[in-house]
């Protein structure tokens, strides 16, 4: 699977093998941001692996685990923050995309139109139509 653009600084992908993080340095990206914990799926590649192979091709790496379908405010503000302080572009992955293309517009919500930030996830395969009547809580503080 391709990375997925969102922005012109954000792009999602399905979980990153050492050799997708390769590409993604080859691709231009310069930051690599996993959104999957530790251990979700069998055989899955840990943090600390794809930390490695971002460090070996260059890359910043960083953490930020959150839990399939239980995004919670205080995870979308860590992605947030986290995103602030990467270099650009960014690939942000989980186990197919999904979270992390979730966590993006939710922490994008008080700073673009809800409608925008939810066609660009559309435009890039993911249907988030679900989280906006959190998204427009977000938008309104």
């Amino acid at each position: 699977m391709p990375p997925k653009p969102l922005s012109q600084s954000v792009a999602v992908h399905a979980q990153l093998s050492e050799e997708d993080v390769a590409a993604a340095a080859r691709q231009g990206y310069r930051s690599v941001v996993s959104n999957r914990p530790d251990g979700e799926e069998e055989g899955q590649p840990s943090a600390a692996q794809i930390e490695q192979a971002s460090q070996r091709h260059g890359l910043t790496f960083a953490h930020v685990p959150v839990i399939s379908g239980q995004i919670t405010d205080d995870d979308v503000e860590k992605f947030a923050s986290t995103l602030k302080g990467l270099p650009e572009p960014v690939l942000c992955f989980c186990r197919t995309g999904t979270r992390s293309a979730s966590l993006w517009v939710l922490a994008k919500s008080d700073e673009h139109p809800v409608g925008h930030l939810l066609e660009r996830a559309r435009a890039a395969g993911y249907d988030l139509e679900a989280l906006r009547p959190r998204m427009e809580a977000r938008a309104a503080d």
